[in-house]
């Protein structure tokens, strides 16, 4: 954890947690490793939209920040896994309640249409 992210935390614990996971594409890379290791492709392809660049380069900074682990297989082609480390993990309980939240608010929005 040695990145100037982390050296520079904000003092109040919710933008803490706001700067880990600020950008869409980390929350979803989150939410798509809780279930296990995935490899480049398969986070590719579950996420959606996001670009090969986007997607390496939010991967190299929650690997930085602690929250996964990039291993590299040496094989031809290199295959490469991502898993969330235990710190990562941790933000499952967050992941959820944004579910629960999501849920009820999608169904409370369709109910008043």
């Amino acid at each position: 954890m040695e990145n100037d992210t982390l050296k520079n935390l904000p003092a109040c614990p919710v933008e803490t947690t706001l700067t880990l996971i600020s950008d869409k594409w980390m929350v979803l890379i989150l939410r798509d490793l809780l279930p296990g290791t995935k490899r480049f492709s398969e986070l590719k392809k579950s996420i959606g939209h996001v670009t090969q660049k986007v997607l390496t380069a939010q991967l190299r900074e929650m690997e930085e920040s602690g929250l996964l682990t990039r291993k590299v297989y040496a094989e031809v082609p290199p295959r490469v896994e991502y898993t969330l480390t235990e710190l990562g993990y941790s933000l499952k309980p967050i992941l959820d309640a944004m579910w629960k939240w999501g849920e009820e608010y999608k169904s409370k929005v369709e109910g008043s249409v």
